[in-house]
């Protein structure tokens, strides 16, 4: 409560976090602005009957079953996001950008990001019209209208995009994590009016297994969230002339869940693509196509594969994201650099050794239990035969994650402005 109060006495950071609050009600208004010429009952209908599509609507902050605007959320810029990613491991000048050439090479690589997201949301928008045309949900569209809604929806998700940025430039929070968040929170009313409505005495056991399942669950997440390894660090003592510079213990932090939601997130984009591609391919005249699509449908149902696979996924982007953003033979080097070391450890290559062992250990428990969050879902439906995928573990991790880091930030920038009333 005492930094709840600081947080309003700070005349700045309390504008910074109206003006955050203003864009995802921006985002929450416009979410609910349909494109005309579209029937959103019957939208609303199909989505509500599919549950791959409820998936897809939730983290769309229900923008698909509106047939909205930003229908399209900020899915495209986030393929974008792991396409150049990739790409970091394949082209050397992408990766300079990103590791070498500081806030100049950030800057291009979060260009050709977003010059990227504009064909992939052209591509998706007309893929998602394109099925919904093929399941009849939509009538028929002249060409015109087919560009012109496609058009709309890229409109819409670069708006998102250029809202979630300005939100990272308040430093309260990531932008398009909270975009997220504000989409899948959004849908939280609606499964507890369903609740309501289809309350059950008989299963009072099964609610309550859910209600405790929960607790446990965003327990188990602050808990990995916050778990750190902290390496000791000496600093040796430098003489300069008649000052002496070094001589410090600190220690080096290594998180457990390095890589945040990025993993999960990213995971469950991949899945979500070949369930995109089987329900276009469906409304194909072609009757290969159809068994094709069927097959993969098929496939996809069987929820003990899916949720190997979707594990595995998640598992195997963890440990490729935390070699992208934590770099053990950088570290090792600027710590060399500085005068540095590891009590005990040899500085330069055998450094390089020991924090890579460190982090390969901690990353493992770290995706171990994103692997186990995302799957959790699954499990829990095999359990109770209740559908929970719409809202699940990867929506409870995300939202809990977000929270987190949201409320470090925010903390971080009351201690700045500690610090500043001191000076």
């Amino acid at each position: 409560m005492k930094k709840f109060s600081q947080v309003f006495k700070s005349k700045e950071l309390r504008n910074k976090i109206l003006s955050v609050l203003g864009m995802l009600v921006i985002f929450r208004l416009i979410a609910s602005v349909p494109v005309p010429g579209i029937d959103v009952e019957k939208v609303k209908d199909f989505f509500a009957s599919d549950q791959f599509l409820g998936m897809l609507n939730v983290f769309s902050g229900s923008g698909m079953s509106n047939f909205s605007i930003v229908m399209l959320g900020v899915g495209p810029y986030i393929t974008a996001s792991i396409i150049m990613q990739l790409m970091t491991m394949v082209i050397p000048q992408v990766e300079k950008w990103y590791r070498e050439e500081g806030e100049a090479g950030r800057q291009k690589f979060n260009q050709i990001t977003r010059m990227i997201t504009v064909p992939i949301s052209f591509l998706q928008g007309f893929a998602m019209i394109s099925f919904l045309r093929g399941a009849q949900v939509i009538g028929d569209l002249s060409s015109f209208e087919t560009f012109q809604i496609i058009l709309t929806v890229t409109a819409g998700t670069i708006f998102l995009m250029w809202i979630g940025e300005l939100i990272t430039e308040k430093g309260i929070g990531n932008g398009i994590s909270l975009l997220i968040f504000a989409g899948i929170v959004s849908g939280l009313p609606g499964v507890v009016n369903q609740l309501i409505v289809t309350w059950d005495e008989s299963k009072l056991l099964t609610y309550l297994g859910f209600l405790a399942a929960t607790i446990a669950v965003i327990y188990a997440i602050i808990f990995v969230t916050e778990g750190q390894r902290n390496i000791p660090v000496s600093y040796a003592r430098r003489v300069r002339g008649e000052k002496s510079m070094g001589g410090s213990n600190t220690y080096l932090p290594i998180r457990v869940n390095q890589a945040g939601v990025i993993p999960i997130i990213f995971a469950m984009s991949i899945m979500l693509f070949p369930q995109a591609v089987s329900k276009f391919l469906l409304g194909s005249d072609n009757e290969t196509f159809r068994n094709i699509a069927n097959g993969i449908i098929s496939f996809l149902n069987n929820y003990f594969l899916y949720g190997i696979i979707y594990f595995a996924l998640v598992v195997g982007f963890t440990f490729f994201y935390t070699k992208i953003t934590f770099e053990p033979k950088n570290i090792a080097e600027n710590l060399q650099k500085n005068g540095g070391y590891i009590p005990g450890i040899r500085p330069g290559e055998k450094t390089q050794i020991y924090l890579n062992n460190i982090v390969n250990r901690t990353t493992l428990a770290g995706a171990l239990f994103l692997g186990l969050v995302a799957v959790l879902p699954f499990v829990m439906q095999g359990i109770t035969g209740i559908q929970t995928l719409s809202i699940g573990g990867t929506s409870l991790l995300i939202v809990v994650s977000v929270v987190i880091e949201t409320i470090k930030q925010i903390e971080g920038q009351l201690i700045m402005r500690s610090y500043e009333t001191l000076d």
